[in-house]
């Protein structure tokens, strides 16, 4: 079995426990954000109980209540949420480092962005994910950190210049990723990091008889609510992939940011939706911006042109296309054609067609431009397709 094969398999079981980890993950965070916001006064008049809940699920009742601090004693079996968020970044970080770190040159590296060598490209990589949690954390630590309204402008800031940055340093695929690797780094870092640390003091405070000190809670419950609005735009920015009209836009940063925006507005109508409102601005909001993306996003066909006689389309796709779209693809690092698709012969590259038009139109494939396909051998592609792409 050769590596790129191998590579394969790590690549599918690696993104399998991704899907499975960041489900439970976001299932748990969502539920216990909801909780939160659906809280009523306590009936008993307790005055430890911050708020208690009657729901009905799978057939059966649920009584809970939240404390405002701790209970007078713990109980004998305490339940933790915490392997879910470990399990998600772990994934996903090996995942990141199988693709956009292994294969660099191909999916990180994009030398008509920025021509910087892979060896270069991947401490950079690092460096930003190091970074972008140590400057966060730092800010929330900071006196800014006691003014959500501030921190939340700030953070959105120091999120626009990210996007920028990383859009004029890497490819646009790998730009994308880096962020969500960024963002995905921090939201597990907050979990690790400080909300877990601190109920254990909290823990290890009632266990010697002391008041746990509430500040341990208002981190947690700060850094509990960023993950969630940083939830939905880590969820887009893990399917972009499939999307090459997003992150190989012109303005590409913009588009990571707006489609950011909406997922962050949508979030908020489900936290308000909790507390009994239902501003249907929000999520109408969201749509408008994605619906202005894909208005002023879309590409400018120009002139079709003649299309060309198919033998030279057949010519064209053999030397710019074929070396990963094959049965045994002779590009390194690919054991497989790409999503399947194959174009070596004539009826295979007229199936493919469509696909092709998107991929070529997009400037997405070659990824890098690694067969360094022109932009004449670009136009009689589209040319040929928007012909309804013909045999002769």
């Amino acid at each position: 079995m050769d590596a790129a094969y191998l590579s394969e398999w790590a690549n599918l079981l690696l993104r399998w426990l991704h899907l499975i980890t960041g489900i439970a993950w976001i299932g748990t965070s969502f539920y216990f954000i909801g909780l939160d916001n659906q809280l009523d006064p306590a009936r008993d008049g307790n005055p430890r109980i911050a708020g208690e809940q009657w729901s009905i699920h799978g057939g059966g009742f649920y009584h809970k209540q939240k404390y405002l601090l701790a209970p007078e004693k713990l109980p004998d079996t305490l339940h933790w949420f915490k392997w879910e968020a470990y399990w998600t970044w772990l994934s996903g970080f090996s995942l990141f480092v199988l693709i956009y770190w292994g294969q660099a040159s191909t999916y990180l590296v994009d030398p008509a962005v920025f021509d910087m060598r892979p060896w270069v490209a991947v401490p950079v990589s690092a460096a930003l994910l190091v970074g972008g949690w140590v400057g966060y954390d730092l800010l929330c630590r900071s006196k800014l950190g006691e003014n959500e309204a501030l921190l939340g402008a700030i953070g959105a800031a120091a999120l626009a210049v990210t996007a920028f940055v990383c859009c004029h340093l890497f490819g646009g695929r790998g730009a994308f990723l880096q962020v969500g690797a960024m963002t995905g780094t921090i939201m597990a870092a907050n979990v690790a990091m400080v909300i877990i640390p601190g109920q254990k003091k909290m823990v290890a405070a009632m266990k010697q008889g002391a008041t746990p000190d509430p500040k341990y809670g208002r981190w947690g419950k700060q850094r509990s609510v960023h993950n969630t609005y940083l939830t939905l735009p880590v969820i887009f920015i893990m399917i972009s992939p499939h999307y090459p009209m997003t992150y190989q836009s012109r303005w590409n940063w913009l588009v990571l940011l707006a489609v950011g925006l909406s997922g962050a507005l949508v979030r908020q109508y489900f936290v308000l939706r909790q507390k009994g409102a239902n501003p249907v601005w929000l999520p109408a909001a969201g749509a408008a911006v994605v619906a202005l993306l894909v208005v002023t996003g879309a590409p400018d066909r120009g002139s079709a042109g003649d299309a060309p006689p198919f033998a030279e389309v057949q010519t064209i796709v053999a030397s710019r296309c074929v070396a990963c779209h094959a049965a045994r693809p002779t590009m390194e690092g690919f054991a497989a054609p790409p999503k399947g698709v194959m174009m070596e012969t004539p009826a295979q590259i007229r199936r493919w067609a469509a696909a092709l038009r998107q991929q070529v139109q997009t400037e997405a494939m070659p990824p890098g431009n690694m067969t360094e396909i022109t932009p004449e051998e670009r136009a009689k592609l589209l040319a040929w397709v928007a012909a309804g792409a013909p045999a002769d």
